[in-house]
């Protein structure tokens, strides 16, 4: 006997429907659902936005004068003018050296006692600057700073006195991020460290979870196929996710004072995409474990590691390793977070998206035919 063609497309929609609202239930009663898409992110992005900033303000240097002149005495008070330094001054170098070992400053600026007979004859002065090489990033950042307020004060002085007229300045201009505050771009990257974190752990346990109550063998037993199992599994979370990633936008906006100059539009297509390799590498990770408890650390290990140290959101790419930067071109944040800090601080530039959003639809294609085929219609 030959079912008609409705009759089975009509099946399939029930089936399909009745897998969805399984699903929706299950996420409804399951705590751990809410706690991991809600409470979560809220405590992560809290973390970003208020615990991890890249600016350097107030950072604490002695600053040694050899030789006490209006002059020294003037560049001295060019650092403790300076909203990058916390300034402490002293005679001798050796009154510093002790808060150097115990980091309590980070940095010694020597005005050494020819200073002002070398700047007076103009023989190029220098000074000497001591840094606690322990912090790279930190003594990088005093070096530079110390540089860019001695050229700034050295050009006021020339100015002041030299007959032939002021120097050429310099006027240096940011655009999209005026003020170089790290909280602009480090909460927009934040967030897709959550997304992948909520998309990838809730679904690792999905069918995991199945096949721990033994619930899985019931399944089998259905006319479900295994890509309406895994559709209809994925759905529900696929709306945790969005639901999740939108509290974190408006927190980021309304809370962390984040400027959004894109479009909703784009925000939303971009996370909906990303979601694709997200839940399909946490189902695949699911049907290959089938144990909540493996699952959820397969999911840490491959999905929130990597987005964390590998996509760009904290440290460089082009910095890294050569075998390293081809690893990344498999990690899906790698093309969500430059996405995310665009859509915040520049706007819709959809050229760029449609190449990264092509690129997590591809990753995401074979997570998902791998976990298709990981999820076969057999009781293992």
């Amino acid at each position: 006997m030959t079912i008609p063609h409705n009759t089975q497309r009509s099946g399939r929609a029930l089936r399909f429907v009745a897998l969805v609202r399984k699903e929706s239930l299950q996420v409804i009663r399951d705590p751990s659902s809410v706690l991991i898409a809600f409470v979560l992110p809220l405590i992560l992005l809290f973390l970003f936005g208020y615990g991890i900033s890249l600016d350097t303000k107030e950072t604490r240097v002695g600053v040694v004068i050899e030789d006490v002149t209006p002059v020294t005495s003037d560049l001295a008070a060019s650092f403790q003018a300076s909203r990058y330094f916390s300034v402490t001054t002293g005679r001798d170098r050796r009154e510093f050296e002790e808060d150097l070992v115990l980091a309590r400053v980070r940095g010694i600026i020597v005005i050494p006692a020819d200073f002002t007979e070398r700047f007076t004859a103009g023989t190029h002065p220098q000074i000497q600057v001591i840094v606690d090489g322990s912090d790279p990033n930190t003594a990088n950042f005093v070096q530079n700073y110390v540089q860019g307020t001695v050229a700034t004060w050295r050009q006021l002085r020339q100015s002041e006195t030299s007959a032939q007229g002021p120097p050429i300045g310099v006027e240096q201009r940011f655009w999209f991020n005026p003020e170089l505050t790290s909280r602009s771009f480090l909460v927009p990257g934040s967030i897709a460290i959550i997304m992948t974190l909520v998309g990838t752990l809730l679904t690792s346990l999905v069918v995991a979870r199945e096949w721990e109550r033994g619930t899985m063998e019931a399944i089998m037993a259905t006319p479900v196929t295994a890509i309406e199992l895994l559709a209809g599994k994925i759905l529900p979370y696929f709306i945790l996710a969005l639901a999740s990633m939108t509290l974190c936008v408006l927190l980021a906006v309304f809370v962390f004072g984040v400027p959004f100059r894109g479009s909703v539009g784009a925000l939303y297509l971009l996370s909906a995409i990303f979601l694709i390799p997200a839940l399909g590498q946490g189902l695949l990770i699911s049907a290959a474990t089938k144990n909540q408890f493996l699952a959820s650390q397969m999911a840490l290990i491959t999905a929130f590691l990597p987005s964390f140290l590998l996509s760009g959101f904290l440290f460089e790419i082009n910095s890294m390793p050569q075998i390293i930067q081809w690893i990344t071109f498999v990690v899906p944040t790698r093309y969500l977070i430059p996405c995310l800090q665009t859509v915040f601080l520049a706007g819709d530039i959809w050229p760029m998206f449609l190449r990264s959003t092509g690129a997590m639809f591809l990753i995401g294609s074979v997570f998902f035919i791998l976990a298709a085929r990981s999820t076969r219609k057999r009781v293992a």
